[in-house]
């Protein structure tokens, strides 16, 4: 039987407690994208370090997203949204579209629009346009769960990782 190192005293969970449990815990970085409602909408999206793979058959993921956020609006009524998984060397881009009131489609992002109209960003390691199948609610935000329709996993690198309040890149 191996010794455990003694534990601190517990604190009771308030959300300063669980921002710091959770700034323990390393995530992959993936922007979300939505296009604009209306005529003429601008294209809507954000860095989501929440991203699951929820199941295969079908192919569903699923994200969370604050009800405050400027995207939610969109993403609340987008029956496609973009999800775009960031490399390494894609931390300005995290950046930008984790920045509030930034304008995240402008120069130097670079984007096209893809299928379903989603938009869809250039140098990611891998994208999926997938349809909401369900908007959960969860305290502020929303849990969204999204099917796959179609995807490209050919980008080069490696990802980015979110740890302790920052972009990281993994390490051999």
């Amino acid at each position: 039987m191996t010794a455990t190192p003694e534990l601190s005293t517990p604190r009771t969970a308030t959300p300063d407690l669980f921002r710091s449990v959770f700034r323990r815990h390393a995530a992959g970085v993936a922007v979300i994208t939505a296009r604009g409602g209306g005529a003429g909408g601008r294209p809507v999206g954000f860095t989501a370090t929440s991203l699951n793979s929820v199941a295969a058959e079908p192919p569903l993921v699923s994200f969370g997203v604050a009800t405050s956020s400027s995207s939610w609006p969109v993403i609340a009524e987008a029956e496609h949204l973009g999800v775009h998984i960031l490399g390494d060397h894609q931390e300005e881009l995290a950046a930008t579209f984790a920045r509030s009131g930034a304008d995240r489609f402008a120069p130097p992002t670079g984007w096209r629009t893809g299928p379903e109209g989603v938009p869809v960003l250039d140098g990611v390691l891998a994208w999926l346009v997938c349809r909401v199948v369900a908007r959960v609610p969860a305290g502020d935000h929303r849990i969204v769960v999204a099917q796959a329709v179609v995807g490209d996993p050919a980008g080069a690198g490696r990802p980015l990782v979110y740890h302790q309040g920052r972009f990281n890149t993994l390490r051999d």
